[in-house]
């Protein structure tokens, strides 16, 4: 086992492509989506999405944690003017045949 970064991504999915791309161009080139994300933010409030009519994605991906700054570069500046939060952790990955660390 070893440790990596697990960053999670919660954003409006009209930038999910601008979020993909940057991570992309961070050297990021795995991940999850998750569609149709709700739920209750620091606000305090839910958002209904059949009354917003926009939709959440949750963004999953991994990294070594040397990429990580690149990756924080990219990402912040669309967060900062597009909305969204992003959340970064230590996780440990098991050795596998397809790892982060081997690629």
């Amino acid at each position: 086992m070893h440790v990596v970064k697990k960053i999670e991504i919660i954003a409006n999915s009209f930038e999910l492509a601008k979020i993909l791309e940057s991570l992309d161009k961070s050297g990021v080139h795995s991940h999850a989506v998750i569609r149709n994300v709700v739920g209750k933010g620091l606000r305090g409030t839910t958002e209904d999405l059949d009354m917003t009519m926009l939709d959440n994605v949750y963004i999953l991906a991994f990294c070594m944690p040397e990429e990580l700054k690149r990756v924080v570069e990219n990402i912040r500046p669309l967060l900062n003017k597009f909305g969204g939060t992003c959340y970064v952790s230590d996780v440990m990955e098991i050795r596998s045949v397809r790892c982060v660390a081997s690629i």
